[in-house]
């Protein structure tokens, strides 16, 4: 496929100079000329294991003259092993007069493909049948090897990304609108691992007033933007934040572009074209499209500001203008497979529906040769109405309600609810079924909605598990349907707090319906039986927070099987009230993940929360700062005393375990811990992190982290030899007595836990034998005289037991 794709440029540029250099001959009236064809097929990998997917190559080469236009009825024969034969097709080439089959192998042996090329008229040119020679592809018993996947990273990671760590893509997700991120999902943020603790990674004002405590004879706080003058909310693309520097109400606007893990700001501007500022400046919602043509594959991204039915695009690596799009059509943003944004139009009335797509608003009639996507709409002014419409196709008239949520290119689910029934529809988005209507349901109401005058409304959705949620705002309870059938599930849910019904916000994931609000009780449903599964309840034991005894808690995103919730206020009171919660929560579960009091405090008018390249970026109303949060890197130091030893003797093991993130290296951070900050436990993260980047107390129960020690001794022998842990200085130490003698090599290793990357460090230290032993008991010194004396006593005797030992073997010789 690859190689088609980069050999169409030369086919279409050959087919030009052909077109240009033959003469034009006018050929008699429906006289057709014909041309012999070559069909083609290739397969790898080739020797191939069974089981394995066998990709084909089938076609002829022969391109055609239009981006659209395809050779169709293309079949492939099959002889298995067995001598059995199967054909499959009929396929549809692309321009370059060939594609891609998959096939996947069941018997060992040989296989042989055969390509089939039907005749068929183009250009008005006879394209005759053939059929391509047999190909042998061999199946064996053992799978081949393909390339190795890469492990996710054991290590702090930056951007970019190689792309050949394609495994990646699970960890980097990216955060595209403020809030929800898609209408769909929930506030589901996948492609995430969710930080299992409060560490921080850097810190940094929001840049457009002062944050915090004012001081002096005022003991409130600057202006947070609650409310409806919002601060910060942006969007995150390829690891780099992007937020509004400026709350909505002032009249100039600013963009701050900050690298998500390091904290490195990379660009500050006003939104423009160098000349014209454009619309009210602020950071809309941001796109990242795949583009695949002819010529060119790739990925590109965006920032959008929008301003009326005028959508303008800027680069995200620079802040640069690249294209505008005029008469944008209204509506709900749909982001399709390819990052394309969709909007559809239903007027059941009169019975027809649209599709409207920014992708194609932008290249109908550009791209017929394969122009790469930026040159296409690089400086380009877009009329969006004129191109922008994928397809009108009609529907059948009188769907009553509105449209409730959309599947791009698989369903729209519309509603009508009244006291009386719920009337659910859904309309086929699929290619080729656009419009069909697959089903249309009516369910009659429980009297007591007419009885009780309740309000009922339409609160959340899960086309991935197709499960809708109606809330009863007098009742303060759920009903559930069915959104494959638009069948009635269950309901009613037993009733939640009243107030619950201010600032409620429930989401679908994980099959689980969760329910937050103003009364600070979280309800987690079964979205498919209606069952309470757990009930959390985010008490205020300090009775700061005035509305009632708990937390007013709003769901910010869930990711990882995690849902992560904020402390907001509609208009807040100054002083603001101390402790509010930042809490992670388990949603099969719903066990407290990690919890801070009195930090993180979310907004109601600005923006949330936000979590991609599996670090949470947020805004803490405290004090105007913006915080990354994290699993961060980490730094271990060792050193062994004495450096040279004698067997017997203990050595003294020494060192430290820092966090080495990018705040710890401020100013403010590097004055207050010359040292270095240490690094603590998981436990002791929340409290650890409002002292540091907070200026609370020192924690006085703060502990340190796990240390592994190991050698590898002068017979090159691998062991560990301890573990123990450090201080909330970051400081241990070890005493271990070495068991043989000669060099060693020591290794410190901190494996690294929910908040920190593991790091490890070596020295080396060396054992000598010991002195010999000194005799137990005491040697006289003789005189010379005497020392004569007692050597020539010591002869004799040994001469007269020789002369003995002679006389006894004599002797014994006797008969």
């Amino acid at each position: 496929m690859q190689r088609i794709q980069k050999n169409l440029a030369v086919l279409i540029a050959l087919l030009l100079m052909l077109t240009t250099a033959i003469p034009f001959v006018v050929s008699p009236v429906n006289a057709l000329s014909s041309k012999a064809t070559y069909a083609f097929i290739g397969a790898m990998p080739n020797p191939i294991g069974i089981g394995q997917t066998l990709l084909l190559d089938v076609g002829i080469p022969d391109a055609l003259n239009v981006f659209n236009d395809s050779w169709t009825g293309l079949t492939v024969t099959i002889t298995k092993p067995d001598n059995t034969t199967d054909t499959i097709g009929p396929y549809k080439t692309d321009a370059t007069g060939g594609l891609g089959v998959q096939y996947i192998p069941t018997i060992v042996g040989t296989y042989y493909f055969q390509t089939n090329f039907p005749e068929q008229t183009y250009n008005n040119i006879i394209y005759k049948a053939s059929m391509s020679s047999k190909l042998a592809v061999i199946v064996q018993e053992e799978p081949i090897q393909y390339y190795p996947g890469a492990p996710l990273p054991s290590e702090y990671w930056t951007r970019p990304i190689n792309q050949q760590l394609r495994e990646w893509y699970s960890i980097s997700g990216n955060w595209l609108v403020q809030t929800p991120i898609l209408p769909t999902d929930n506030l589901y943020a996948p492609y995430n691992q969710g930080p299992e603790s409060a560490h921080v990674l850097w810190t940094k004002p929001i840049g457009d007033s002062m944050g915090g405590l004012v001081g002096g004879i005022d003991q409130t706080g600057y202006g947070i933007g609650d409310a409806y003058e919002g601060k910060w909310g942006g969007c995150i693309i390829s690891g780099v934040l992007f937020y509004n520097k400026y709350d909505s109400g002032q009249p100039q606007q600013a963009v701050v572009a900050v690298d998500l893990h390091t904290g490195q700001e990379l660009w500050t501007r006003v939104l423009g074209n160098g000349t014209t500022y454009y619309g009210n400046g602020r950071i809309s919602f941001g796109q990242v499209l795949r583009f695949s043509s002819f010529n060119y594959q790739g990925d590109f991204s965006y920032l959008w500001v929008v301003s009326g039915t005028n959508w303008y695009a800027f680069e995200p690596l620079t802040g640069d203008w690249k294209y505008n799009m005029t008469s944008v059509p209204s509506g709900t943003n749909w982001y399709g497979p390819d990052g394309e944004i969709l909007r559809y139009t239903v007027n059941s009335a009169n019975g027809w529906m649209t599709q409207w797509n920014s992708t194609s608003a932008a290249i109908k009639g550009n791209a017929a040769m394969g122009i790469a996507w930026g040159s296409q709409v690089r400086g380009k002014q877009i009329n969006a109405s004129i191109n922008g419409y994928d397809w009108n196709v009609s529907i059948p008239r009188g769907l009553p309600g509105n449209v409730q949520t959309v599947k791009p290119l698989d369903r729209l689910i519309g509603a009508s609810i009244s006291q009386k029934q719920v009337t659910i529809w859904a309309l086929n988005l699929k290619v080729g079924q656009e419009g069909q209507l697959l089903y249309n349901t009516t369910w009659m109401a429980p009297s007591d909605w007419i009885d009780g005058n309740q309000t009922i409304s339409w609160v959340a959705a899960s086309l991935t598990d197709n499960v809708s949620a109606l809330f009863s705002k007098e009742r303060t309870n759920y009903y559930a349907f069915d959104l494959n059938t638009g069948q009635f599930l269950w309901g009613p849910s037993p009733s939640e707090n009243y107030l619950n019904i201010y600032d409620r916000i429930s989401t679908i994931n994980y099959g689980r319906l969760v329910s937050s609000g103003c009364s600070g009780i979280i309800n987690c449903y079964n979205a498919t039986t209606g069952a309470l599964l757990w009930t959390y309840t985010a008490e205020d034991p300090d009775t700061e927070f005035q509305i009632g005894n708990n937390w007013w808690m709003q769901q910010l995103f869930i990711t990882d099987g995690k849902v992560y919730l904020g402390h907001v206020e509609h208009s807040p009171n100054q002083p603001l009230p101390r402790g509010a919660p930042f809490i992670c929560l388990d949603i099969q579960t719903g066990k407290e993940v990690w919890k801070m009091t009195g930090g993180f405090r979310q907004t109601c008018w600005g923006g949330k929360a936000m979590i991609a390249d599996s670090i949470i970026a947020l805004q803490d109303t405290y004090d105007q700062h913006v915080y990354a949060i994290g699993t961060g890197p980490s730094s271990t130091t060792v050193t062994a005393s004495p450096k040279v030893t004698t067997y017997g003797s203990s050595v003294q093991i020494e060192g430290t375990v820092t966090d080495v993130s990018p705040g710890t290296k401020s100013d403010a951070l590097t004055l207050r811990f010359p040292n270095g900050v240490p690094a603590v436990s998981d436990a002791s993260m929340s409290e650890w992190m409002k002292y540091v980047y907070m200026q609370f107390d020192r924690p006085l129960n703060a502990t340190g982290v796990p240390v592994s020690l190991s050698v590898v001794d002068s017979n090159g022998n691998y062991r560990e030899i301890g573990n123990t842990t450090s201080d909330a200085q970051g400081y241990f130490s070890f005493n271990w007595k070495p068991d043989i003698t000669g060099q060693y090599t020591l290794y410190a290793s901190f494996a690294g836990t929910k908040s920190y990357y593991g790091s490890n460090s070596e020295t080396s230290f060396a054992v000598d034998p010991a002195a010999p032993t000194a005799s137990p008991y005491p040697v006289t010194v003789l005189p010379p005289t005497e020392t004569y004396f007692a050597i020539s006593t010591i002869a004799i005797i040994i001469a007269i037991a020789i002369v003995g030992a002679v006389i006894v073997l004599v002797l014994r010789k006797r008969p």
